[in-house]
């Protein structure tokens, strides 16, 4: 079904409108929209996938205008599988926000937007239209960041808006460097010409450097990641998951496409240092971001910096050029993803009921929130790399196609992440189960105290229809990271009312993105089996 390719853009953009044609008349038409939105996103994805599995690769042409002149839409193993990701994400990160909010119908244009903006990343097959995709996916999370509604969300929206700007427009310059050289902007198209105008042309290679600096400042690589940080930390829980798990991986594939697609393992051949480069800066990203992670206390920027250490793990194994290292990439993709959405909301749960979200404000939470710090654990370890979990597939492929394509400081760097990876999570876990909680009374008046400032103030404020009416179904009953007094016995027993509990949608969704992580180890090698087709035709 090809044109479910372009209904996975289509449909969030539609159904963004809605919150903002009728949110003055129904203040949960946003939610119900972004439900919907979700729900049709995951079955469209599922007839992706479905067609690829039975034909192994499907296309659309935009207006039956055939490529290379027309845009084209391509599905394959690999952006079957991201679509699906997005689906699964979306669905858990509205079903989060439910409680957790925000509420305002402004949160879920902006979120359909940006599941639009990364579909159509995954599934583009032209490099001027992935640039589309990449700007409404920057715009749309410029928008989500600052729903913050803090002067420091709004700083870190700004600070996010420039340098992403920037970013944007370096990818665009370099695509601008290639047309010249070859008259075409179809990436299949554009892997015939490029050999015949010569990889070691100087419109080439300032085409390639230009588009690499530029999705690598969306990627987050050291040192073109000081956005991140403050987007992160700053953001609302559910917009802080959300783009943790999805905005990054978007512009990592995008540069995954764009040395496997468009120039092809054929250019690492014939431009060697090129790569060498990026797997020099990839490289130094993963031990940078790791050791910031470590000395990080405040949780949400621990786990960004995670994010600048894990991609540039990631993106080392793109730029080995070869099989099992390119593999390894792509699991790791996939997984860290699932993994760091189910982090970031575990981490704003916990907050909520621990009264903050740095590391010592977690003493002792294992015993007020079992389950969610159980998953939050079993998460930590799967992104260590522990097996069975999908961290330990990601980059033990990562570092055996280091060692196969003669690059054993991809693997060192990646042993020494691993390494680290365990200390920070290990300072939080020790904390969780291995120290004494405060006192109840103490926990409820920081918790009181720490409410608004652990989101952003966004889930405190009701939106202008709330504020109207006076009606806000979510207020008062609910803390910033989805709690919900008397959500479930079984984290809040015995407490009083005063202090937050989780809530049951955070829990739902941590312990899915728990189990999930553990799955996509345990099948690692049918999600392998899947991507491994379209690896084989970059290096015939």
């Amino acid at each position: 079904m090809t044109d479910a390719l372009a209904l996975l853009v289509v449909v969030p953009i539609v159904l963004a409108l809605v919150p903002i044609a009728i949110g003055r008349l129904w203040d949960r038409s946003g939610w119900v929209a972004a439900a919907v939105a979700a729900l049709a996103h995951l079955g469209l994805s599922l007839s992706v996938a479905r067609s690829v599995f039975a034909t192994g690769r499907s296309s659309y042409a935009v207006g039956d205008f055939t490529p290379p002149f027309g845009i084209e839409l391509v599905a394959d193993g690999v952006s079957a599988t991201l679509v699906l990701l997005v689906s699964a994400v979306t669905l858990g990160i509205v079903l989060y926000a439910r409680t957790a909010g925000p509420h305002s119908s402004g949160f879920y244009s902006g979120l359909l937007l940006l599941t639009a903006g990364i579909s159509g990343v995954f599934v583009t097959g032209d490099l001027f239209n992935l640039y589309v995709f990449i700007e409404i996916t920057g715009l749309a999370t410029y928008a989500l960041v600052a729903t913050g509604r803090s002067p420091a969300a709004a700083m870190a929206s700004l600070k996010y808006l420039l340098v992403g700007t920037i970013g944007a427009s370096l990818y665009l310059l370099g695509v601008g460097y290639l047309y010249i050289s070859t008259g075409s902007l179809n990436m299949a198209n554009l892997a015939e010409l490029l050999p015949t105008v010569g990889y070691d042309s100087p419109l080439v290679l300032t085409g390639f450097g230009l588009i690499v600096v530029g999705l690598a400042v969306k990627t987050a690589l050291f040192p073109l990641h000081t956005w991140q940080p403050d987007a992160y930390a700053e953001s609302p829980d559910s917009v802080t998951a959300y783009i943790s798990a999805l905005v990054s991986t978007a512009a990592a594939y995008a540069l995954f496409r764009i040395i496997y697609v468009v120039f092809t393992p054929a250019f690492d051949a014939a431009v060697p240092f090129a790569l060498d480069t990026l797997v020099i800066l990839a490289s130094v990203s993963v031990v940078v971001g790791s050791v910031l992670a470590v000395l990080q206390s405040d949780l949400k920027r621990m786990l960004a910096y995670s994010s600048v250490a894990q991609f540039g793990l990631v993106i080392a194994g793109f730029a080995v050029i070869n099989t099992t290292a390119a593999t390894g990439g792509l699991v790791h993709l996939v997984g860290h993803a699932v993994m760091k959405a189910g982090l970031f909301v575990g981490v704003g749960a916990l907050a909520g009921v621990a009264g903050g979200r740095t590391v010592d404000d977690l003493a002792g939470i294992a015993d007020r929130a079992p389950v969610v710090s159980a998953a939050v654990a079993v998460l930590a370890f799967a992104l260590v790399g522990v097996p069975p979990a999908v961290g330990f597939a990601g980059k033990w492929h990562i570092v055996l196609g280091a060692v196969e394509g003669g690059r054993p400081i991809v693997a060192a760097v990646a042993v020494v992440s691993t390494l680290l990876t365990l200390a920070y999570f290990a300072r939080v876990i020790e904390r969780m189960y291995f120290r004494e909680a405060p006192a109840l009374d103490d926990v409820a008046e920081e918790a009181a105290e720490n409410a608004v400032a652990a989101d952003g103030g966004s889930q405190s404020e009701p939106n202008d229809d709330e504020a109207a009416t006076g009606d806000d179904p979510d207020a008062g009953d609910e803390a910033d990271s989805g709690a919900d007094t008397g959500a479930d016995p079984d984290d809040d027993a015995d407490l009083p009312s005063e202090i937050p509990s989780v809530s049951f949608e955070a829990r739902l969704v941590v312990v899915a993105a728990a189990v999930g992580a553990v799955l996509l180890g345990l099948f690692a090698s049918d999600l392998i089996a899947f991507v491994d087709p379209v690896l084989e035709v970059y290096f015939q």
